[in-house]
């Protein structure tokens, strides 16, 4: 009977430290944030190689960065070698950190010789609040 009760608390806790984990430790202001759409072309012969590493930087910088609210690359379903990732920032400085990462520059590095063309339009958000929505759905 202890060893069950001590179990549910053990569950309990586990709960509450990933529900506080996913808690952002600052509240995000939508004033500071950045939204960028990075437009990459990417040269055919080196395609597989590169949506290897985008996958990763992409899902290694939303788990271990708290400032990278969003990376999400997309492939062009009429030319395959058209890569667009939006990506959502809580603020410049959270940005510049990300820049600075292990895992970033292991990107960066290792994919320069890769991509033919990129641009990095920062875009401005015609809603900022309807985000809360977006997110909200996807939980």
């Amino acid at each position: 009977m202890r060893r069950k009760r001590l179990l549910s608390i053990l569950c309990a806790l586990v709960a509450a430290i990933a529900m506080v984990a996913q808690e952002p430790a600052t509240p995000i202001k939508y004033e500071t944030m950045i939204v960028r759409l990075a437009e990459i072309e990417v040269y055919p012969e080196y395609l597989e190689e590169y949506l290897a590493y985008a996958n990763e930087v992409d899902r290694l910088s939303v788990e271990r960065e708290e400032g990278v609210i969003c990376l999400f690359p997309m492939q062009c379903a009429e030319d395959s070698t058209t890569i667009r990732i939006l990506e959502i920032y809580a603020s410049e400085d959270a940005y510049q950190r990300h820049l600075k990462t292990d895992h970033f520059l292991r990107y960066k590095q290792g994919t320069l010789h890769m991509v033919k063309n990129l641009k990095l339009p920062t875009m401005q958000p015609l809603d900022p609040e309807a985000m809360k929505l977006i997110f909200r759905k996807l939980e």
